[in-house]
């Protein structure tokens, strides 16, 4: 039988002594070469559970297994890309993608060809001699992806990566996203506060409760009928996007209801 590429089995995940839960008894596996979307209300617990499948964080009970075996911390199986942007500023946009690569012993030469093939792949080719300083916001977040798909992880961890970007710059970024998914055929974990951008990066959607997260929902996104679409807007106009948008939407509006009452 083959191992799930991450299994979290019982998990919970307390703060300040016990007096905060984050989550609370959570399991579930996630699915090889699809990406799985958390999403869910404001301190739901969606990024602390991308924290743990990181390795950055650790269970208070339960535990998580990257294909079979328990995460200790941080693996070269698992690479992550945060908001925030973490481009090094005295690099240059090459160098910050073989970064990664010169920690890991790859050769110079395997290190530059990988390099030039991901910058390609994030459409920032002419922008390999360039500075972060020189970038845009949108440029930053594709040398951040660049350099960890450069790592060749077996998953790719998103935790709200387009979160500070303008709205054409983030669908700009979100179809760079399903490019990358069918060229590299990655195991993707993302969490996003965005319901549309869930829907349409995503073949699952884990909705999570608020506060402590447990899974409310586990979403298959049956109606896309095992494709991905290159153009945002195709998607929109499919039967079916509609109802799940709606879906999503009733379930947000429950839980922040519930919050407040």
């Amino acid at each position: 039988m083959t191992e799930s590429p991450i299994s979290v089995e019982r998990v919970s995940k307390e703060y300040l002594g016990g007096s905060l839960i984050a989550l609370d008894d959570m399991s579930l596996n996630i699915e090889e070469n699809k990406v799985t979307a958390f999403i869910g209300p404001s301190g739901c617990g969606k990024t602390t559970l991308l924290r743990l499948i990181a390795g950055l964080e650790f269970p208070s009970r339960g535990q998580i297994k990257s294909y079979g075996l328990t995460i200790q911390g941080p693996g070269p199986d698992r690479g992550m890309v945060f908001q925030a942007y973490t481009s090094f500023p005295w690099l240059t946009t090459i160098r910050n993608v073989e970064h990664g690569m010169q920690i890991q012993g790859v050769s110079r030469s395997e290190q530059k060809s990988r390099a030039n093939h991901f910058l390609k792949l994030v459409h920032l080719e002419e922008f390999a001699n360039a500075y972060p300083s020189e970038l845009s916001g949108g440029m930053k977040q594709r040398v951040a992806i660049a350099r960890t798909l450069a790592q060749n992880p077996q998953l790719l961890l998103l935790d709200e990566p387009f979160g500070a970007l303008d709205a054409q710059v983030t669908w700009e970024m979100e179809e760079m996203v399903i490019e990358i998914i069918e060229s590299e055929n990655k195991t993707v974990v993302l969490v996003t506060h965005d319901i549309q951008e869930a829907i349409y990066l995503a073949d699952r959607i884990i909705f999570f409760t608020r506060q402590p997260g447990k899974i409310k929902a586990d979403l298959s996104m049956d109606f896309k009928k095992g494709k991905r679409f290159p153009r945002k807007e195709d998607l929109l106009s499919l039967s079916g996007y509609v109802d799940m948008e709606k879906n999503l939407y009733q379930m947000m509006r429950e839980e922040i209801q519930g919050k407040i009452s």
